[in-house]
């Protein structure tokens, strides 16, 4: 299986139904100041460089976000952040992320998510997260070039370890807890941990700026860029 098929299974996939409700009622209902547009309102692909070597890991779609464009953490506060210090990162070629077709690409990079579909209150249930976790898996497989797995958030740097796991590396024990610039060493894979550029972080200075660059160059070293 290519990167394009997997992403044509996920943009297809309707297996949590309160998911599908809620991703369809948002694109119907949608918001005011986005009235005008037609929302994408489906399960969100992962974007980026197939020959990525630093993997963005994020919790799940916005609803306004990558649920009304289609793109993962585009046209959200969280992707502005996200994608200005990709930019800064010397990852992408540009630090807006907007819509689908606004030029936007990424170098050594790829941005996916734990969950594809948004859910009601940013909180997917223990259920929705498993039916979606083997999607990371098989990405994982065919993105032969990642080296390091930058976590955003606790909910990411789980989903992570579950997905090392059933690659075949063992979850140390004890488990090993998330926490801004936390690393996980490995031959494959290894971990690193971000808070969330959520604006429940960035509006309360949990998150900087210069703390998120801090942990996306070292990316950068983990990787070998």
């Amino acid at each position: 299986m290519s990167l394009s098929e997997l992403e044509a299974e996920i943009v297809g996939c309707r297996r949590c139904p309160r998911l599908v409700a809620w991703r369809e009622e948002v694109a119907r209902t949608k918001r005011a100041a986005h009235a005008h547009e037609d929302y994408w309102g489906r399960p969100v692909p992962s974007f980026g460089d197939p020959a990525a070597r630093v993997l963005v890991l994020g919790l799940a779609p916005a609803a306004h976000g990558g649920n009304r464009t289609g793109r993962i953490f585009t046209g959200d506060r969280s992707g502005d952040w996200l994608f200005a210090a990709l930019w800064r990162a010397g990852l992408a070629n540009q630090p807006e992320s907007i819509a689908r077709d606004d030029g936007l690409r990424l170098h050594g990079c790829y941005v996916t998510a734990a969950v594809r579909c948004a859910p009601p209150g940013n909180r997917p249930l223990p259920e929705e997260r498993d039916r979606c976790a083997p999607y990371l898996v098989r990405e994982l497989e065919l993105l032969e070039a990642v080296r390091v797995i930058v976590c955003l958030g606790g909910f990411a740097w789980d989903a992570a370890l579950r997905a090392r796991a059933a690659l075949g590396v063992p979850t140390p024990r004890p488990k090993p807890r998330f926490g801004h610039g936390a690393e996980l060493p490995g031959e494959r894979w290894p971990l690193l941990g971000c808070y969330h550029p959520s604006q429940q972080n960035t509006f309360t200075g949990r998150l900087t700026e210069a703390m998120i660059d801090q942990v996306m160059a070292r990316a950068c070293e983990l990787a070998g860029l």
